[in-house]
C-alpha cells in the first residue's frame, strides 16, 4: 500500500517530486477536541505516484515534506485549501507556495459556489467518489486498506481536475481573476488569530461600548485560555455564557457563581479569577478606547427594489459569464451599491467592476434597465436612452 511512514521513505518521494512542475496535497485531521488541529494524513499525488503520508508514525520526520511544501518551482494543488494551508502555517510555520485551489478555479469557471471535490470529480475526471468514510476518525492505527484508498482518492483525481480547470481559465483569460483570491489564501493574515479582535466572532447582544469593552477583554481571555490549553474555545467558557458575563459583570465571586453556565469548580479556582479581571479591565477601558460596533449597512428606505434590481443584475451576469456569484459580489455589497455609488466594495474593483459592477451603478442611475430578450426566456440590459439604444446595439440584441 502506498503508506509512507518513515523519514527515509519521505524523503525519498518528495525527493522525485521535486521535478514535477505541480502536486496534488490533501490533509486529514482531527480538531473536535483541541484548539489546534492534529494532522493525521497528508495526502501528496505526483506526475506518476500518490502516497499517504502519516505524521503520526514513530520517529517520522516531516522535514522533506515541509521543503517541499516551500519549493516556490513547484505549484501546490488543494481543493478549499484554507483549512489545509493553515495546518501547514501552523506546523511547519511557512505557507505551501505557490498555491492553487481547484474550489475557487471551479467557481470562476461556472461551477457554482464552493463546488464540492465530489462533483469535480465527477464532472472532469469523470470518477466517482465514495464519501462513506467521510466522518473516519483518522487518529486511530492502524488504518485499513479501505481507508488508505479513500484517502488517496483525494489527490489523485484532483490532478485531472486541475489540468482540466487550467486549460478553461487560460481558454476565457481569467487566470488573473484567479490570481487575486490565491493572493488571500497566500497571505499569513489570512490564518492568524488576533485575540484581542476574538469579540467580532461573538453574536453582541448590545451595541453599547462598555458592554463591547467587557466581552472583547472577555474573548481575549478565552482565546488565550483555549490556545495555552489546546481545548475548543467553547469547551473553555461557551459563547452564551461570555456574553452573558459581559451584560451583567459580576465583581466578585459570589455575584459570578450565581450566572448561568458557570460552575463552583470554575468560580473559586484560577479561571474563575482571570474572568474577573477580565470584567475590571472591560470597566476600566476609557470611553475613548472602547469597541466601536461593526459596520452595518442601512440601506435608505425606498431602495429595497434597488437592491433587489441589483441581486436580479447579479445572477444574469454571473450567469451569463459563467461564474460563481457569491465570488462577484454579497449581499453586503449589494446593499453598500444600492446605498452609494463610491462604496468601498470588492465588486466595484478590478475584474469585479468590469464584469458586474459598472453595470450595477448604470443600472442603479437609470442609465439601463432590465427586459427580456426576444426569445422570453432570458434578460438583457436596455439603454434607456433611446439615440444609444439605437446607434450602439447591445451584444444580446445583436445575437437575437
Amino acid at each position: 500500500m502506498p503508506m509512507i511512514s518513515d523519514t527515509e521513505s519521505l524523503a525519498a518521494f518528495c525527493q522525485r517530486l521535486k521535478s514535477a512542475s505541480f502536486v496534488t496535497v490533501d490533509t486529514e485531521f482531527m480538531r473536535e477536541k483541541t484548539y489546534w488541529p492534529i494532522l493525521c494524513l497528508v495526502q501528496v499525488g505526483g506526475p506518476d505516484e500518490a502516497h499517504v503520508i502519516d505524521p503520526l508514525a514513530p520517529g517520522i520526520d516531516l522535514t522533506p515534506l515541509f521543503e517541499l511544501m516551500a519549493d516556490t518551482s513547484v505549484l501546490k494543488v488543494f481543493h478549499a485549501a484554507r483549512q489545509d494551508v493553515e495546518i501547514f502555517l501552523h506546523i511547519a510555520g511557512a505557507l505551501p507556495m505557490p498555491l492553487f485551489d481547484t474550489q475557487v478555479a471551479a467557481m470562476v469557471c461556472g461551477f457554482g459556489d464552493a463546488v464540492s471535490y465530489e462533483t469535480l470529480a465527477s464532472q472532469l475526471a469523470k470518477a466517482r467518489i465514495d464519501k462513506s468514510l467521510r466522518f473516519t476518525d483518522w487518529s486511530i492505527r492502524p488504518l485499513s486498506d479501505k481507508q488508505v484508498q479513500y484517502a488517496l482518492a483525494d489527490v489523485t483525481h484532483l490532478r485531472v481536475a486541475y489540468e482540466k480547470l487550467v486549460r478553461k481559465l487560460e481558454r476565457n483569460g481569467r487566470l488573473e481573476w484567479l490570481a487575486e483570491e490565491m493572493a488571500i489564501l497566500a497571505d499569513p493574515a489570512t490564518y492568524r488569530v488576533d485575540p484581542a479582535q476574538a469579540w467580532r466572532r461573538l453574536k453582541p447582544r448590545s451595541n453599547s461600548p462598555r458592554f463591547l469593552a467587557v466581552l472583547k477583554e472577555l474573548a481575549a481571555w478565552r482565546e488565550h485560555e483555549a490556545q495555552d490549553r489546546d481545548l475548543p474555545r467553547q469547551r473553555v467558557l461557551r459563547d452564551e455564557t461570555l456574553t452573558e458575563i459581559a451584560a451583567h459583570h459580576p465583581s466578585d465571586t459570589a455575584e459570578l457563581g450565581r450566572m448561568r453556565g458557570i460552575g463552583k469548580g470554575l468560580v473559586e479556582g484560577r479561571m474563575g479569577q482571570a474572568i474577573l479581571e477580565a470584567v475590571r479591565r472591560g470597566l476600566e477601558t476609557p470611553e475613548s478606547d472602547c469597541p466601536v460596533p461593526p459596520d452595518r449597512i442601512e440601506v435608505p428606505k425606498g431602495l429595497g427594489a434597488v437592491v433587489d434590481l441589483l441581486k436580479v443584475l447579479l445572477k444574469m451576469k454571473c450567469d451569463e459569464h459563467g461564474v460563481a456569484s457569491r465570488l462577484v459580489a454579497n449581499s453586503a455589497d449589494i446593499d453598500a451599491i444600492a446605498s452609494t455609488d463610491d462604496a468601498d466594495v470588492p465588486a466595484l474593483r478590478g475584474w469585479r467592476r468590469e464584469l458586474f459592477g459598472e453595470d450595477a451603478l448604470r443600472l442603479k442611475n437609470g442609465q439601463v434597465g432590465l427586459g427580456f430578450c426576444k426569445d422570453g426566456r432570458r434578460l438583457r440590459l436596455i439603454p434607456t436612452d433611446p439615440d444609444e439604444a439605437s446607434d450602439a446595439p447591445l451584444p444580446e440584441e445583436a445575437a437575437d
